[in-house]
């Protein structure tokens, strides 16, 4: 099955900033000229997006929300853009927590942080799915595309929680594309390494992870690319170092 070449419309699920952004933008200059949905939290943000295009359409969502107004949101989109065929999920937080001292650990800020980047996006995905394989069985292409990471794959001790919620949907990318091998939807997952975003700015390390992370143009191109081959896993840069290491040969052996 080819990429996301000649996808009609695609939603972006945090694409107020970062990797999600640029994403969403390089979607709307694809030669098939998608309709591009944006959604995300900063109304602010998602104003000034919809003057960059007229097929650039945006929804304030909060991937927080209850787990009926989640599937709320995924009818009333999937009403009014029946031909979306493609979701991306760039929702994402991180935090630094130190279980040395496990009296500083927010427990509340550790399970929004689950709930943002793995519990929220398994939900979604059992709302999107009716639509998307009711577009597989009409021969159509449909295209589920989370953003994990690079350190899903190897972590980083600092950050427990993010780790452990990337991996969390890594396995579930690589589980959720064998049973759907069979149809016309395709998971496409995206594990990016240190990227230049504004991920860790609450963190105050910007300023030292800008001197490693890769360029968010950089980044987004070869995203681009594999997206447009319809690549199963998308690494760039120290993910696909680490992927070829730890990862290579693992969907083959999917049980």
């Amino acid at each position: 099955m080819p990429g996301i070449v000649d996808s009609k419309c695609v939603l972006v699920i945090g694409a107020t900033a970062g990797i999600g952004r640029a994403l969403a933008l390089a979607v709307h200059g694809l030669p098939s000229q998608p309709t591009v949905i944006l959604a995300g939290r900063r109304q602010e943000r998602l104003d000034e997006l919809s003057k960059l295009g007229d097929r650039l359409k945006t929804v304030r969502f909060d991937v927080n929300a209850s787990r009926e107004e989640l599937k709320g949101f995924v009818q009333d989109i999937t009403s009014k853009y029946p031909d979306l065929d493609a979701v991306v999920f760039s929702s994402g937080i991180q935090h630094i927590f130190d279980f040395n001292n496990p009296e500083t650990i927010d427990l509340e800020i550790l399970e929004t942080e689950l709930n943002t980047n793995y519990v929220s996006i398994v939900r979604l995905s059992t709302f999107f799915l009716p639509h998307l394989l009711k577009l597989s069985a009409q021969g159509r292409p449909a295209f589920w595309i989370p953003i994990s990471s690079g350190l899903a794959i190897v972590p980083k001790a600092s950050v427990p929680g993010y780790c452990a919620t990337k991996a969390a949907l890594h396995s579930f990318c690589l589980s959720l594309g064998d049973q759907l091998k069979d149809t016309n939807v395709r998971v496409i997952e995206i594990l990016p390494p240190l990227v230049e975003s504004e991920l860790h700015d609450h963190q105050g390390m910007t300023p030292m992870l800008s001197k490693f992370w890769m360029p968010l143009d950089t980044f987004t191109e070869q995203v681009m690319e594999g997206l447009k081959r319809g690549d199963t896993q998308i690494a760039p840069g120290t993910s696909g170092e680490n992927w070829e290491r730890f990862e290579k040969g693992k969907l083959e052996r999917i049980i």
